[in-house]
């Protein structure tokens, strides 16, 4: 059994479709990966997929059979990345990661973190949605990552640094521009633009906002990214919930206003493996409470916090709680 056979099938069975798997994840042909799985299903000997309604779905052998595949290509990158790092054992390689546009803020700080160890290690950085950057962790392309909490990654460990508030996001002449905040009710009759599964965590957070709110409304279009999403709201004149980084990159065409009302938080976490012994690691986490005193001397917290949460638990540990004046500009998450 090839590594090739487990990658294709884990990534049907995330994506939930071949054509998805084939065009977003493995950027193969989709005949090619169908011949994938049918030589995998052959060498295990039962059937690991079906076709439905909904696409393609794991059957009861699938299912048993994804966390193993999972298991072992962890194993396999996690080998393949400390053979890398022990060729050079005189400069260790801390790698980094940013849920895209969160490196604008937290990068220098945590490069002032570790300045006391940078002429003694090499560090890297990567940009990329929260899921990836998750699967990264777990297989130890990365050691620490500023990210959404996942929780499909029991693997992973997360300390909370701050929570930032949504913003509604809408043509710059669209009517709700005269508006200070603005009331939920107010997107009943708009075309509404939501999140895609390429961000699981801030769609459901929002998906969650809707209902609470009583709104029976329905997405007339979902976006992977910011750039998709801010030429959505201003193409199809759509209004958007984002959380508050948006703001740094909108375009003069579109424009932000604070929801009225309680406003609802969603955490920006730091991800790390609980298996990683990486002394850097150590180090940054012991230090992580300068980060969190620099950041809000900078005016860059909304609501900031230092507390820790594995997945599956359901409380957190909050040791400290700060909030800022300003409810504007906390990038991007």
């Amino acid at each position: 059994m090839e590594l090739r056979h487990l990658r294709y099938f884990v990534a049907v069975a995330e994506t939930g479709g071949l054509t998805t798997a084939a065009k977003q994840r493995l950027h193969t042909a989709q005949p090619s990966l169908s011949r994938q799985i049918r030589e995998l299903e052959t060498e295990v000997g039962v059937q690991l997929l079906i076709r439905s309604a909904r696409g393609i779905e794991l059957t009861a052998a699938g299912l048993a059979f994804l966390d193993h595949a999972r298991d072992a290509l962890a194993q396999a990158e996690a080998a393949t990345e400390a053979a890398r790092r022990s060729a050079d054992p005189a400069k260790p390689i801390f790698a980094l990661g940013f849920l895209t546009g969160q490196e604008m803020v937290w990068l220098p700080e945590a490069m002032n973190l570790l300045r006391d160890e940078l002429p003694k290690i090499q560090v890297t950085v990567l940009s990329q949605y929260s899921p990836l950057l998750a699967e990264a962790l777990t297989r130890g392309k990365l050691d620490l990552a500023f990210m959404r909490a996942e929780p499909e990654m029991p693997g992973l460990t997360y300390r909370v640094v701050a929570e930032e508030h949504l913003v509604v996001v809408f043509p710059s002449d669209h009517r709700l521009a005269s508006l200070e905040e603005i009331d939920p009710r107010e997107f009943a009759g708009e075309s509404f633009i939501t999140a895609s599964s390429t961000a699981p965590t801030v769609k459901a957070f929002i998906d969650k906002f809707m209902s609470r709110s009583g709104l029976d409304i329905h997405p007339a279009h979902e976006v992977d990214n910011l750039t998709m999403a801010f030429s959505m709201v201003a193409s199809m004149r759509g209004v958007m919930l984002l959380p508050a980084y948006a703001e740094n990159f909108l375009p003069a065409s579109v424009i932000s206003r604070p929801l009225a009302g309680d406003q609802p938080l969603i955490d920006l976490v730091i991800g790390y493996s609980k298996n990683n012994t990486s002394q850097t690691l150590r180090l940054f986490l012991s230090r992580i409470d300068d980060l969190i005193s620099r950041s809000r001397k900078g005016g860059r917290g909304l609501k900031v916090r230092i507390g820790e949460r594995k997945i599956g638990e359901n409380d957190k540990i909050i040791t400290g709680n700060l909030r800022r004046s300003d409810p504007g500009a906390l990038v991007r998450g």
